[in-house]
C-alpha cells in the first residue's frame, strides 16, 4: 500500500461519513470524482506546489461548478489544501468509492483475460460471482495476452487465477519439487 493511499485513507472515511449523514452519498461520489481528475491534472500539479498560491486559492478550483464555497464539500476540500492534501484528493476519491462500493453492497472484480470478454460471458461470470459472494458485481475486463489463454479473476482479498499461465506455473513447480 502506498503513503498516499495511507494518508487518504481518514479523508475518504471522513468524507464517506459527512454524505452518509447527509444522504447524498451519490452526490459526493460525484464531486469527489471532478476534484480527482482536476488533481489528475499536469497543470493542476504545478499550481499545488507552487508557493504562491495559498491553499484558498487552490481550494476553488475542486470545486464543481455551481458549488457554494460554504458548502460542506466546498469546507471537506478547504481541509485537505489546508493540510496540503490536494495531492492525495485521487486518492482520497478511490478510497470514498470503496466505502460506497462496500456499503451498497458492491463488489468490485477485475479480470484479466487474452482476449475480450464477450457481453454473453461478462454476464454469466457476474452472475455466478454474485451468486459466491452474495454480492452485486461491478465487473472490468482488461485484455492481457501474458495469461495466454482462460482468466485470473481479482475479487479484492479473493483471486482466482483460471489461466492456462497459472496451470503452466503450477505445474512447474509441481514437477520441480
Amino acid at each position: 500500500m502506498s503513503s498516499a493511499e495511507s494518508l487518504a485513507r481518514p479523508y475518504a472515511r471522513a468524507a464517506f461519513d459527512l454524505a452518509r449523514e447527509a444522504g447524498a452519498l451519490a452526490e459526493w461520489s460525484s464531486k469527489l470524482e471532478f476534484a480527482a481528475a482536476v488533481a489528475r491534472d499536469p497543470q493542476v500539479q504545478t499550481l499545488i506546489g507552487n508557493p504562491a498560491f495559498g491553499g484558498d486559492k487552490l481550494a476553488g478550483l475542486f470545486l464543481p461548478q455551481g458549488e457554494k464555497a460554504d458548502s460542506t464539500f466546498a469546507n471537506f476540500v478547504a481541509t485537505l489544501a489546508a493540510n496540503r492534501r490536494l495531492p492525495i484528493l485521487a486518492d482520497v476519491a478511490d478510497g470514498f468509492a470503496a466505502l460506497k462500493r462496500a456499503a451498497e453492497g458492491v463488489l468490485k472484480v477485475n479480470v484479466r483475460a487474452a482476449v475480450a470478454l464477450e457481453a454473453g460471458q461478462a454476464d454469466a461470470l457476474k452472475a455466478a460471482l454474485a451468486k459466491r459472494f452474495g454480492r452485486e458485481i461491478e465487473l472490468t475486463s482488461t485484455i492481457d495476452e501474458s495469461v495466454i489463454g482462460g482468466a485470473v479473476i481479482d475479487a479484492g482479498d479473493t483471486v482466482i487465477d483460471g489461466s492456462v499461465r497459472g496451470r503452466l506455473e503450477r505445474l512447474a513447480q509441481s514437477l520441480t519439487h
